[in-house]
């Protein structure tokens, strides 16, 4: 039996972008050795590149015959396995591992509440959780990990170091941050429960925006009560004339809740596509049934990734909202997660996404239509030009009745 959840995205107490997941479940107790073989069939099955990294995949069908004992012998194996295909969103995830990446979803964790994910070679931050001890102790988007708890993160997974800096409430765990053309700098963050909130209506750096301009920002598309929390603050602010939709630092999120939040605004077009390996695509459009049909402007940077890009490149494509910000992060790429014997589970990627248009934007990203830099000093005296843009703009498409964003685009896109 199957039971279907798509989500773009992973996130544990630190964590990495999100994927799209389907859950399928099994009753049936394996031995380390069938664990390893019912991995490598999905991956041969499944995954979205027919040449396995350009390699004969039978050659791990039975390359560890009588050396698997226990469940740690297949884990290792399992992961070196995985490995050649060089996908870090395709990987294994151990009971341990696949109760947290579910607890996720369900809304809470424990950790320091922060997004991160490997990025040429390098541990980033990709978003520290809004209200969180991430947050608090100053990390921002960007920033390199180079130790967790003095222990170099050279060569290191995003799995391996999400383990490292979870831990128990109350605990603390002690990052070394390099940040650009700062010197390096110890945080030490103590560890705590992090309600997984999606939606914020406080307008962030004591930014004045215009009466008629409500303010929207979703943190992330994880919860399945994202969807809920979304309509209800739009709902809240049903007197205002237009909306600015903040997805700075979103780092992904339930697929469904991209689609049926990208659903409130755009009038039957298409939200997004997705190809799989042979080849298939599969479109998703917009129902008729909009909440609104308001100005918006959406804000994005470059840590807003995956659901988010869809969300953002639905609303661009369909010249429904008027992009503000700087090109996202670039996660293009479809999971699956299989829930296995044993309580672990396999994020394998299935398919590729592509916006309205047809753009795949793995490893590119959603460029903005209006390009608003924040400049180191802008972040030290919380600045926040890019919400102050987003809020000129969007007094212009009030004024002038816009219900077309087109002619609000810049030729060349502004800094």
């Amino acid at each position: 039996m199957k039971t279907h959840v798509k989500k773009l995205g992973y996130l544990a107490a630190a964590s990495a972008l999100f994927c799209a997941v389907t859950f399928a479940n099994s009753v049936l107790a394996f031995t380390p050795q069938q664990l390893y073989d019912n991995v490598w069939k999905l991956v041969n099955i499944k995954y979205v590149d027919q040449t396995n990294n350009h390699q004969d995949w039978n050659r791990w069908r039975h390359k560890y015959d009588a050396q698997i004992k226990s469940d740690e012998d297949a884990y290792v194996a399992i992961d070196t396995m995985l490995a050649s295909l060089n996908d870090p969103y395709t990987k294994f995830l151990n009971p341990k591992e696949f109760a947290e990446e579910t607890s996720s979803i369900k809304g809470s964790l424990k950790g320091i509440g922060v997004q991160i994910g490997v990025k040429d070679g390098k541990l980033l931050v990709i978003a520290p959780m809004e209200d969180t001890p991430a947050e608090k102790a100053g990390l921002i988007a960007e920033d390199e990990i180079v130790e967790i708890n003095g222990e170099s993160t050279k060569g290191i997974t995003v799995d391996k170091a999400a383990d490292k800096i979870r831990g128990e409430e109350g605990t603390s765990v002690v990052l070394t941050i390099k940040r650009k053309n700062q010197p390096l700098k110890k945080y030490t963050i103590k560890r705590a429960e992090i309600i997984i909130k999606s939606v914020s209506t406080k307008v962030p750096n004591d930014v004045k925006l215009a009466p008629e301009v409500g303010y929207i920002r979703l943190s992330s598309f994880i919860s399945k009560n994202a969807k809920d929390e979304f309509l209800s603050a739009l709902n809240s602010m049903n007197t205002k004339k237009g909306y600015i939709i903040d997805l700075r630092s979103n780092p992904g999120g339930l697929l469904s809740n991209a689609i049926l939040i990208s659903d409130m605004f755009i009038d039957g077009g298409v939200i997004v596509s997705t190809v799989d390996r042979d080849g298939y695509k599969d479109t998703t459009r917009a129902t008729r049934k909009y909440i609104t049909d308001k100005p918006l402007v959406v804000l994005i940077n470059k840590g807003s990734a995956s659901a988010s890009e869809i969300f953002s490149g639905a609303l661009k494509d369909n010249q429904r909202a008027l992009i503000v910000g700087e090109t996202s992060f670039g996660k293009g790429l479809v999971q699956e997660v299989n829930k296995l014997p044993n309580g672990s589970g396999m994020n394998v990627t299935i398919q590729k996404y592509l916006t309205p248009n047809g753009t795949d934007i793995n490893k590119k990203g959603i460029s903005p239509d209006v390009e608003v830099k924040l400049t180191d000093k802008d972040i030290e005296t919380r600045n926040d030009v890019q919400l102050k843009k987003a809020n000129e703009l969007l007094l212009s498409m009030i004024k002038n009745n816009m219900d077309n964003v087109a002619s609000l685009k810049p030729e060349t896109p502004e800094r």
